[in-house]
């Protein structure tokens, strides 16, 4: 897998903005995105930030109340 900051380095300006726009929809309500994978019970704190060409797979840890982005996807 590749790490979340390589990923980044290699977006596009506008890419970057969507990816900040997200993660900021994330952090308010990080369960308004779907699980990543809905057929793990215990992977419900696991999701996929999904837009357009854009996916971030992101980790909510609640005890540090903080998201965590694990992988960056951009399709373009």
């Amino acid at each position: 897998m590749t790490a979340p900051l390589a990923v980044l380095d290699d977006l596009t300006e506008h890419a970057r903005a969507m990816l900040r726009d997200v993660m900021d929809i994330a952090g308010r309500d990080p369960w308004s995105f779907p699980p990543f994978d809905s057929r793990d019970p215990e992977g419900a704190d696991v999701r996929s930030a999904a837009v357009g060409q854009l996916t971030a797979v992101y980790w909510v840890n609640h005890p540090a109340g903080r998201l965590y982005v694990i992988d960056i996807v951009w399709l373009g």
